[in-house]
């Protein structure tokens, strides 16, 4: 714990230094201090688990940010972008690979890890930056949740044709349950909780009793996601959604502390998946910079023109802002791997894939939001 978390830390402050965001320090001290650099640290179940908490407590954090009734006003748009952002990736990493020479199998997990998006790293940049309530900032948030639930179906159909076998009907109740609790926690969860909440927090005795509903609430809702079918970070944003108009400043400073102690651990657990060594003959190099390459054009392109109706510099963020694989296109790769349908050298590149891609994707949002600080004063100015 003291080596991910000073690592991080320190690695956040020479970036911060020279003007890049600290997570892309924090995510390059666990490629330093990783089983393929200096070799200190490997990962394991605990810091894998550390991890999740981390990433599921800063959406949670976002979350609280971020009101129900704003991300409803953008649902149309945010639909558009998670299905281009699944549809056109999907097809640009199965045709490469299939061109490629590549197993019809491998090619299609491939695909299914490229529609994957970790939406924890775009709103570790953009809470940092104070650009959440913005219209693009909006509508990727939104598009992230669809765009999880859309993965976990094409993902549900991939795995099934490896196992040589396509059960639709528990497809299509997988998808409709992950839909159903999607929508139902995001449309009735804060109304629900302003009515609640109150009676409850003033019948107990307990110290920190709002803090402590907002916990149960948090852990709550993530146990719920898990069992519909979609990432417990899913339910950990709702969460925070569900909250964000009735709870108090002192709930969030609360999260803020703890968010800070778990995050490292989750930018530093992708940064010790980084292995070089699977690209020792120059065919996988050339397949995975051609990957890397579609990976980000697929997202910007897709998600961009599903988002360009709202104007071509909010149409760059959001295609900037679903570029992030991260944890998500690795747990595809491990799955991949699980069933024994794709290589060592095809899990080597996905994981490259998620973890580059994370690794750009602040800095790219820097640039893209470059002048969002004179947008978000007006945002303000008006109300």
């Amino acid at each position: 714990m003291l080596l991910v978390f000073a690592s991080a830390k320190l690695m956040a402050e020479l970036f911060e230094r020279v003007g890049q965001p600290g997570i892309v320090g924090e995510i390059l001290a666990g490629v330093l201090i990783g089983p393929h650099v200096l070799g200190w640290l490997a990962p394991t179940e605990l810091l894998t688990t550390l991890s999740e908490l981390g990433v599921m407590f800063l959406l949670f954090r976002v979350g609280l940010e971020v009101k129900a009734s704003e991300l409803m006003k953008v649902g149309g748009t945010a639909l558009l972008v998670a299905l281009a952002g699944v549809i056109v990736p999907f097809f640009a990493g199965w045709g490469l690979c299939a061109m490629w020479g590549e197993p019809r199998i491998e090619s299609l997990f491939t695909g299914a890890a490229m529609v994957a998006t970790s939406v924890g790293i775009t709103a570790q940049v953009l809470a940092s930056r104070g650009f959440l309530d913005l219209r693009a900032s909006r509508i990727i948030m939104a598009a992230a949740v669809v765009d999880d639930v859309l993965g976990l179906i094409v993902l549900a159909i991939v795995s099934s044709m490896a196992k040589g076998k396509v059960n639709y009907l528990d497809i299509a109740l997988t998808a409709g349950l992950a839909l159903g609790f999607t929508f139902f926690v995001a449309r009735f969860g804060t109304r629900t909780v302003r009515r609640v909440m109150p009676t409850v927090q003033a019948s107990l005795r307990v110290g920190e009793s709002e803090f402590a509903l907002a916990m149960t609430l948090l852990f709550a809702l993530s146990v719920l996601a898990v069992f519909a079918g979609v990432a417990a970070i899913i339910g950990a944003f709702l969460a925070g959604m569900a909250l964000s108009e009735t709870s108090e400043g002192h709930v969030t400073e609360l999260t803020n502390g703890v968010a800070e102690l778990l995050a490292p651990f989750f930018l530093v657990g992708i940064g010790l998946h980084f292995d070089l060594t699977a690209f020792s003959n120059r065919a996988t190099l050339g397949l995975a910079a051609l990957l890397l390459v579609l990976a980000v054009l697929s997202k910007f392109l897709g998600c961009g023109l599903g988002a360009i109706g709202m104007g071509r510099a909010d149409a760059i963020r959001v295609g900037v802002g679903m570029v992030p694989r991260g944890e998500v296109g690795m747990v595809v790769a491990q799955l991949g791997l699980s069933l024994n349908v794709i290589g060592h050298n095809t899990y080597g590149i996905i994981v490259f894939m998620s973890v580059v891609t994370t690794l750009i994707a602040p800095p790219l949002l820097k640039l893209a939001y470059g002048n969002a600080h004179y947008e978000h004063q007006d945002y303000v100015r008006l109300g």
